[in-house]
């Protein structure tokens, strides 16, 4: 099936607002996605590496406001 992936990347990425959270001064975000979206949120610098043992990746500062306009843009009413 083919589709738009800068949708999916949009919608993927305004997810994690709903559960991102801070420890440290570092937010972070569970990985629950389909790993070529997450592969792809990082190679545009939004999300840390997801391949790793860890449940959740980092956000970036950008992946962050990105993440929150993207929320606000696909799922405010």
């Amino acid at each position: 099936m083919e589709y738009n992936r800068d949708k999916v990347d949009e919608v993927t990425l305004a997810l994690p607002s709903l559960t991102m959270f801070s420890e440290k001064d570092v937010t972070r975000a569970w990985k629950g996605h389909a790993w070529e979206v997450l592969d792809r949120l990082h190679e545009k610098g939004y999300i840390s590496d997801p391949r790793s043992k860890a449940k959740f990746v980092v956000m970036t500062e950008e992946g962050i406001k990105r993440a929150r306009d993207l929320f606000t843009t696909y799922f405010e009413q």
